[in-house]
């Protein structure tokens, strides 16, 4: 930027000392040869236009320059290669029931030695809503991420109603789960939009039945701009809890079978979070969720709650059965209560 800015004035200090010295050289000519002063403006004039020409001339060459620059720039990014490869001859995922199971999965990062999963397995049923919960580093992110590739298990097998999903497209793997990361993606396109990417094909009346469902639409309308406000790049000109429930919204209009939360509600404030949580639960409805939370008060109504711990389930149940057992759940829990147990 501070290069273009210097070329810029570099420019502008050129293309007056050229004029200025046009001007000296007319009246020189005029001076010196008797010329009239007709003559005088018709080569001023003359010179002026040409040197407005070569100019231009120069904006156009300095703005290829640039526009070669950003060209080469995407041509690198388009030649990157996927980490996670599309199987040859993959299938498109068939998704009806929603039923996973992570099969003695074993996955470790790159730049660690030990494996964070060893021979991991957990069976969710069909419509069953887990609740995922430990202590941070445990796995529970990581899990999510290798449901929907973006990273490969080393060993194992994960799959959806029986199709294992490394042998499947994963453009119809991910078009099968509406995921709500902790850091939602925004585009610096309109609020509309945003929540519209869910379902391309949607119409306006739908992706604002959406919004208001995640209570969104009430901040929305509020803006000058309403749902055609942009959002800048990667949201900035929302919160945190203002973001999170565009993508609440976003994932009630895509209307998959499947639903990943991770945090979805970390960045709402206590009213907010209490007014969309029965909008969650109807977005449950009849679909396999899985959801990730650090706040315990979310997830006690789910069908069971799976406790991880450095990659190890270490309990799991009920709400009510966890607390009976009076092990790693129930003293996250009384952490958080301050003490009181039901």
């Amino acid at each position: 930027m501070k290069k273009v800015m210097n070329n810029e004035r570099l420019t502008t200090t050129a293309q007056r000392a050229i004029n200025g010295f046009s001007i000296l050289v007319a009246i020189v000519l005029g001076v010196k040869f008797n010329i009239s002063v007709g003559i005088i403006y018709l080569i001023l004039n003359y010179t002026l236009n040409i040197a407005r020409r070569l100019w231009d001339l120069n904006n156009v060459i300095r703005n290829m320059n640039r526009i070669f620059g950003d060209a080469r720039d995407m041509t690198t990014i388009l030649q990157l290669k996927p980490e996670v490869a599309e199987a040859s001859g993959a299938k498109k995922l068939i998704a009806r029931r929603g039923g996973i199971c992570f099969n003695d999965v074993v996955f470790g990062h790159k730049d660690v030695e030990q494996a964070l999963f060893n021979n991991l397995s957990l069976k969710i049923k069909p419509g069953e809503k887990i609740g995922l919960v430990g202590p941070s580093g445990g796995g529970k992110t990581t899990l999510t991420k290798l449901l929907l590739r973006f990273m490969d298990v080393q060993a194992g097998t994960i799959t959806i109603d029986g199709q294992d999903i490394a042998g499947v497209t994963q453009q119809s793997l991910r078009s099968a789960i509406a995921y709500v990361p902790q850091e939602p993606l925004m585009f610096h396109r309109s609020l509309m939009d945003n929540i519209r990417y869910g379902q391309l094909d949607a119409s306006d009346e739908a992706v604002v039945a959406c919004a208001k469902q995640a209570n969104a639409h009430s901040f929305i309308v509020e803006l000058p701009d309403g749902y055609d406000t942009l959002v800048g790049e990667r949201g900035t000109k929302l919160s945190g809890g203002q973001r999170q429930r565009i993508a609440i919204a976003r994932a009630m209009l895509k209307n998959a079978p499947l639903l990943v939360l991770d945090e979805a509600t970390s960045a709402l404030d206590s009213e907010s979070e209490v007014l969309i949580q029965d909008a969650l639960w109807k977005l449950m409805k009849d679909r396999t969720a899985i959801v990730i939370a650090h706040r315990l008060s979310t997830i006690q109504k789910m069908d069971r709650i799976v406790v991880l711990d450095e990659g190890t389930i270490v309990e799991q149940g009920s709400h009510k059965e966890l607390l009976a057992r009076n092990g790693a759940y129930a003293k996250l829990w009384q952490h958080q209560s301050g003490g009181f147990v039901e």
